[in-house]
């Protein structure tokens, strides 16, 4: 049972990462390879403060305003670029970040990473057990489904979808292509923060080795997998490629080849990856409209 709780707060914690990258991807086309970067500024924003002494409601706070003015930051240089030479920004931006924590051995303990990190409480409920972190990060996976939901579907998403689908001709019509991207790209970070917060708070324990390019690929995976531009996507994507992911885990192999997990896992997305290509590049739910 705990087994069965445990996948759900992952699974809820990587839907709302996957919702908070779909609409930079999937609606407004910015294929952005250093997500994992506002999941960790989110993530240790808020461990270190707790760890200090705040509360937990402040941390969030803090979190989340430190990845949207980060992503602000970043989107200002970066989507002066097209096409792959965005992705390659943020991709480095995504390392120069993980190296940062690595390094920055005064603050972030470097590779030991920072342990201890209290449960989050919030008006005197104090989110401990499997039951009720399950209901603290489902109820921020449903809020983020809304809120985000409400965005896509409202002038500004329709708006977003234009860009991505022929930006020349969005122009024309008197839409500012970089402002939209913009306000894309920090919605984004801002959400991926959200879900840096709950998998510190829910680990107790972060480190460098939790924000590699390997989360990037599995969490892009999950938007391509449910289908990006769709509003169920996402989540439809973690459950599929979590119980994956778990399910590799257990696998019953020889002690002398637990050391091939790893490798077998990346294998297996990167096979996913390609037959997903193949035989359905619009992932499991197809966007409407779109052939």
């Amino acid at each position: 049972m705990d087994l069965l709780l445990h996948l759900c707060v992952v699974i809820a914690i990587y839907s709302i990462f996957a919702m908070s990258l779909n609409i930079e991807v999937g609606y407004t086309g910015l294929f952005n390879f250093g997500h994992v970067a506002f999941l960790g500024i989110g993530a240790y924003t808020s461990a270190l403060l707790s760890l200090a002494g705040f509360p937990f409601a402040f941390c969030l706070m803090v979190a989340l305003a430190a990845a949207g003015l980060t992503g602000l930051l970043l989107s200002i240089p970066a989507l002066r670029l097209q096409g792959d030479y965005f992705g390659i920004a943020t991709l480095g931006f995504g390392e120069i970040l993980r190296l940062v924590f690595q390094n920055e051995v005064w603050l972030t303990k470097g590779p030991m990473g920072l342990p201890g990190i209290p449960k989050p409480e919030m008006l005197g409920v104090r989110f401990e057990s499997l039951p009720e972190y399950l209901g603290l990060a489902a109820v921020a996976a449903l809020l983020t489904y809304l809120v985000l939901g409400a965005v896509t579907e409202s002038p500004f998403g329709r708006a977003l979808r234009a860009v991505r689908d022929d930006e020349t001709a969005a122009e024309i019509l008197g839409k500012n292509a970089f402002a939209f991207k913009t306000r894309s790209f920090v919605i984004g970070s801002v959400f991926a923060g959200l879900a840096g917060v709950l998998w510190a708070h829910y680990t107790s324990f972060v480190s460098p080795s939790d924000f590699t390019l390997n989360e990037t690929i599995v969490v892009l995976l999950i938007v391509v997998l449910g289908g990006k531009g769709t509003r169920p996507g996402p989540v439809v994507g973690a459950v599929a490629l979590i119980f994956l992911q778990e399910s590799l885990r257990f696998l019953r192999l020889p002690p002398e080849w637990t050391r091939y997990l790893g490798p077998l896992q990346q294998m297996a997305f990167g096979a996913l990856l390609v037959a997903l290509m193949v035989f359905r590049p619009e992932g499991l739910i197809r966007e409407k409209g779109r052939k």
